[in-house]
């Protein structure tokens, strides 16, 4: 299977929207009308225009089928290290289970020891058992408890 990884660029941006919708939690969460909700290209161009986020994506064949965020985080514990926050995972329910999502993670983890970092992260919904087995099939642990409040 001939893949492509590449950085996002705006003329993805619907793509990525409805590979955020297509799931569980996204369906009520993601809005994939169109034309867009301006929203979404807010945050790309904020994220786009960050030099410490990128919105890595993965095609096939023109289409994509993966997507992720990452997010250089310094912090002043661990030495003053920086972490890489692993957020927005998404892969194509018809790639899913070929071993493309372990060879995205690979190429994250990459992408963090070369920007120096120390440690890397993520968050899972207590609601995505499978992703969560998925990500401990990795080597990541759940070593912390994790805390949201939404503000809306």
């Amino acid at each position: 299977m001939q893949l492509n990884y590449r950085e996002a660029v705006e003329a993805d941006l619907i793509q990525l929207v409805h590979l955020l919708a297509d799931d569980v939690l996204g369906t009520d969460r993601e809005d994939a009308s169109e034309p867009l909700n301006i929203k979404y290209s807010d945050a790309f161009s904020a994220i786009n225009s960050d030099p410490n986020n990128e919105l890595v994506v993965v095609e096939h064949s023109g289409t994509l089928v993966g997507m992720l965020q990452l997010t250089f985080i310094p912090y002043l514990t661990h030495t003053g290290s920086w972490r890489c926050l692993i957020e927005g995972v998404r892969i194509h329910r018809d790639f899913r289970g070929q071993g493309l999502g372990s060879h995205f993670f690979e190429l994250a983890i990459n992408r963090a020891k070369a920007k120096g970092c120390k440690l890397v992260q993520l968050t899972s919904d207590k609601q995505r058992p499978d992703a969560i087995r998925f990500y401990e099939g990795l080597g990541f642990k759940a070593t912390h408890e994790g805390f949201k409040r939404m503000l809306y």
